[in-house]
Formats: structure tokens, C-alpha cells, sequence
């Protein structure tokens, strides 16, 4: 009989790799029928055990996994926000500076003007 710890910790190793596989194709399309695949769960459970697991949706990570993403990318210096954008799953320029605004409290090119310190450390904070 499995113990409820036992499950727990079977939960967890399985959101673990769930999440191991978003970061390592975060570039890539990816949904949520793919993703219960990759748990080997139905739908609806992956989307409770995920979100019961992390205290977020997995469309939530993934989003902040691609903003986190695209910081990094303006951290280290790339010019044009709208490639950046693009480059994480955003249709617009304005779109994706919503989001980033929504997420790190600056705009892209606030954040951009950050000194390399400053804007790792705000990384960090929402990492």
C-alpha cells in the first residue's frame, strides 16, 4: 500500500522533471497535453499535482521561465527588445513589456539600464 508520504515524494520527483523538461525546451512549443505526457498524468491531474506542487500553474512557469529568460538576455547586453520578445513567445513589443513590467516591477529597457549587479539580483529574487 502506498503511504500518502510516498506519494507526495513520487508527486514531487515527477514535477521535478516536468520542470527539468520546461527549462531544458523552453525554447520550444509547449502545452499542456505535452507536458501531462511528460508526467504520465491525465490533464486535469498533472494541472492539480503541478500547481499543488510548485504554488503555480504551469502556463504561470512557463511564462516567468521565458521572461526570466529573456532578462537574462537584455542583462547581457542584447539591443532590441522586440528580438527578445519575440524570442519569448510574445506577438508585440507592448505585450511582452506588460509582462516583464508585470513580473520584475521595470520595463525591459528600465531593466536594461540596471547595472549587471542590480539586474542579477532582481533575477535572483524572482528565481
Amino acid at each position: 500500500m502506498v503511504t500518502d508520504t510516498q506519494l507526495v515524494e513520487e508527486y514531487s520527483e515527477t514535477i521535478e522533471d516536468v520542470m527539468l523538461y520546461i527549462r531544458t525546451h523552453i525554447h520550444e512549443p509547449l502545452n499542456r497535453e505535452l507536458l501531462a505526457g511528460v508526467a504520465g498524468f491525465s490533464i486535469p491531474h498533472f494541472h492539480r499535482v503541478f500547481t499543488a506542487q510548485t504554488g503555480e500553474s504551469a502556463a504561470s512557469y512557463i511564462r516567468r521561465m521565458r521572461l526570466e529568460r529573456a532578462a537574462r538576455k537584455l542583462r547581457m547586453g542584447a539591443v532590441d527588445i522586440t528580438e527578445v520578445a519575440l524570442a519569448a513567445g510574445y506577438e508585440s513589443h507592448a505585450a511582452f513589456g506588460k509582462a516583464f513590467k508585470g513580473l520584475f516591477g521595470l520595463s525591459p529597457s528600465e531593466f536594461r539600464s540596471l547595472g549587471c549587479t542590480a539586474a542579477t539580483q532582481l533575477l535572483r529574487k524572482e528565481g
